[in-house]
């Protein structure tokens, strides 16, 4: 039998997938702890012999690959209106799969030039002003870039990191000329008009680079020769598989194929909570004013302080002290002792009832706050005329699919408590979470596989998540 073979360097693990696409089978999964540090190919040959032993030996056709190793792709942007020409550049760095440190509004500051350098982004994106609007602010900053030039180590007169340029493109021409010695790529302008978002070529651009400079940066280009490409950074690997999961395949593709519909899905991790949605997210009643951007059918944001281990300390932040005793049942003193010690051994498995019941309420309360942000929200604003409602991002109430992956989730006996925090919720009405009947189990954590193996094979990949995502209740 040939096999594909999908590979997910993550910063923690290394998952391989082994998939027979003709017969759109999952053969198997296995994972091994990340050895970016060393030889990262030690970690890939200690999955692979663990997967050996589940399926036998295999020929592989095709080895994919995506990665978050070593901190992931990691972006800085700037932007004109926080609201937003900065909102696009988050907007599309996030729907690249990247991890946005740190966005910037209006014109940098000295102390923000210090705080960029401190922050060692891969990729800047610098944005700003609608076409024909503004243009001081982006050239301001692009000057105030420019200081960053020089390597003073070597005296060599060149960028730190590549410049994606997505403003007004009046400016654009100047901005090159200013950072001449970076690496710069123009690209067409994010929001090049009020209402009217462009992020899919900065999108391109993205994982353009990740191909060219940052596999190489990180140390994963030597394992070049034992895979046929690292495809993607893993946040648009999950994205694209959700993104197949949802719509299908349209006919343009090939035979049709529908998927399941709108969903919203939740990826909780140690660190940090990736949320997706593909929804439309239109207002349900004619008289709601939008308000803002309007938002891509295809959404991603990250709660990078909101965590099963790492930010657990986050999770008592946001979600409040109260919250988690609720949810747990423990004392003050249990919830604040639990995720002291979460934090500072993120390795640590709950082995008593008291930790397992920190662990529901710790995935509880970040799902709860993870969708609560990433889903719009209605405001009753008096005016002159009367009451009206304005509504601010998705209205995802409407959304009956609710997908949950990743280990904090899918190993909790609970999950179906936790999948309830997600939904909406009539006592908190401005909150326009999913309404998310149907819950779905990445029992298998094949997401991420399923979207690099969609780039060659989006039949097989389609067929593989519907037999293996499964209803939770229907499960066997």
């Amino acid at each position: 039998m040939e096999a594909v073979l999908l590979i997910d360097f993550g910063s923690t693990n290394t998952k391989v997938t082994a998939v027979d696409p003709i017969g759109e089978q999952l053969l198997g999964t296995a994972v091994a702890f990340t050895t970016v540090n060393t030889d990262i190919g030690e970690g890939l040959a200690e999955a692979l012999t663990k997967l050996e032993k589940q399926t036998g030996p295999l020929h592989f056709l095709k080895r994919y690959a995506c990665s978050s190793a070593a901190g992931g792709l990691r972006m800085v942007a700037s932007g004109l209106v926080p609201s937003l020409t900065a909102e696009a550049a988050r907007l599309a760095s996030l729907g690249a799969g990247a991890k946005v440190v740190k966005v910037f509004s209006y014109e940098l500051t000295d102390e923000d030039i210090v705080e960029i350098a401190a922050l060692k982004p891969d990729i800047f994106l610098l944005s700003g002003g609608v076409d024909g609007g503004n243009k001081d602010c982006i050239l301001h900053n692009a000057r105030m870039l420019a200081t960053l030039r020089v390597d003073a180590a070597s005296g060599v007169d060149r960028g730190p990191f590549p410049i994606l340029l997505a403003g007004n493109r009046a400016a654009m021409a100047a901005c090159e000329t200013i950072l001449t010695g970076w690496e710069v790529i123009r690209c067409p302008n994010v929001l090049p008009r009020l209402g009217k978002l462009n992020i899919e070529p900065v999108q391109t651009q993205i994982r353009d680079l990740f191909l060219r400079r940052i596999i190489h940066a990180k140390g994963l280009s030597r394992e070049q020769a034992l895979i046929s490409g690292i495809l993607m950074p893993t946040p648009a690997a999950v994205k694209r598989g959700i993104e197949l999961l949802a719509e299908g395949i349209p006919v343009a593709w090939g035979p049709s194929q529908g998927g399941i519909g709108e969903l919203v899905a939740v990826d909780l991790g140690g660190a940090t909570t990736d949320v997706y949605s593909v929804a439309k997210g239109f207002p349900q009643a004619g008289e709601v004013i939008l308000k803002g951007l309007p938002e891509p059918l295809s959404k991603r944001t990250v709660e990078g302080d909101i965590g099963m281990r790492y930010s657990a300390a986050g999770v008592l932040e946001a979600a409040g002290l109260g919250r988690l005793m609720e949810l747990s049942g423990l004392a003050e003193d249990g919830v604040i002792a639990g995720t002291v010690r979460l934090s500072a051994h993120p390795d640590d498995l709950p082995s008593t009832t008291e930790e397992e019941r920190l662990d529901f309420a710790l995935a509880a309360a970040a799902v709860e706050t993870a969708v609560s942000r990433h889903a719009g929200t209605l405001e009753e604003i008096y005016t002159p005329t009367g009451l009206v409602l304005v509504q601010s991002g998705k209205d995802l109430r409407g959304v009956t699919n609710l997908v949950l992956t990743g280990g904090a989730l899918i190993q909790n006996p609970r999950i179906g408590e936790i999948a309830a925090q997600a939904r909406y919720n009539p006592a908190h009405p401005e909150s326009l979470r999913p309404g998310g009947e149907r819950v779905f189990i990445d029992r298998r954590y094949i997401l991420a596989a399923m979207g690099l193996l969609a780039e060659a094979y989006p039949e097989a990949a389609l067929a593989i998540m519907k037999k293996e995502i499964k209803e939770y209740g229907t499960e066997k």
